[in-house]
């Protein structure tokens, strides 16, 4: 087995999840996704858990993927956001001085999210906040397109479906903003029947990410290998392309 990682975006940039051939387990923040990217082997699987592949339109509930994996996900499925145009993503790029400021902008990318989907939609204030690293992650893989076939996207509450027997987790992982430390002992206990050490789920998890990040992180870790394995599923199957012919697919 190559190297794997599965990566999620936190506070200080990215938190990775990381597996070595040899069964080692690590986990590390990295301020950009180009510097994880060139930290790791040149053929590692990485599995992200941010949009990859951005349409020119949108349909009802995002791109393509969100829908499909929604429906499987239960009381979870509003974790998954709906993503809208690549003119609505890169519509405001900042710097925003202040929340007034921010929030014109979010108002702003949604009139172009309206203006390239049918039936028109805006954009959730949780969906507009990981804009930035949507940005960031598109324009690697436009730049780098050999990346293309090993970084994959994915989604935690997806991955943990898949993990779990195909059943949404009966446990959120936060309420009302705090982490929901019953829906984190779930989660836990689920990596470890799947393989992670036990030790390693339950650790702190490194400066500049949270707990939650660094489990979702974990989960999508195990997408990451199952997808090296030739195991994994994507939603939808076979991807779709954009026009970049970057694939657009959550991979579970």
């Amino acid at each position: 087995m190559r190297s794997c990682a599965g990566v999620d975006g936190c506070k200080a940039g990215w938190v990775a999840a990381i597996r070595r051939p040899d069964s080692t387990v690590e986990a590390a923040v990295f301020g950009d996704f180009a510097t994880l990217v060139d930290f790791l082997p040149p053929d590692a699987t990485i599995a992200v858990d941010m949009p990859i592949g951005l349409p020119e339109t949108t349909g009802k509930g995002g791109r393509g993927p969100e829908p499909l994996v929604r429906r499987h996900l239960g009381q979870r499925q509003s974790s998954v956001f709906s993503i809208p145009s690549r003119a609505a993503v890169h519509a405001e790029t900042g710097p925003f001085d202040g929340m007034e400021a921010w929030y014109a902008a979010h108002r702003r990318a949604s009139a172009v999210a309206r203006e390239t989907s049918d039936p028109p939609r805006g954009i959730s204030i949780q969906a507009f906040g990981i804009f930035s690293k949507i940005r960031e992650l598109d324009g690697l893989m436009i730049g780098r397109p050999d990346l293309r076939a090993r970084v994959i996207e994915s989604h935690p509450e997806a991955a943990f479906w898949r993990l779990n027997g195909e059943q949404a987790m009966s446990r959120p992982k936060k309420v009302k903003g705090r982490v929901n430390a019953p829906g984190m002992a779930e989660r836990k206990a689920l990596l470890a029947r799947c393989g992670l050490p036990e030790a390693f789920v339950s650790t702190q998890p490194p400066r500049g990410a949270t707990e939650d990040d660094f489990l979702d992180a974990c989960a999508v870790l195990l997408v990451a290998e199952r997808h090296a394995r030739g195991e994994a599923v994507s939603f939808p199957d076979p991807p779709l392309e954009d026009a970049h012919g970057i694939p657009i697919a959550i991979w579970t």
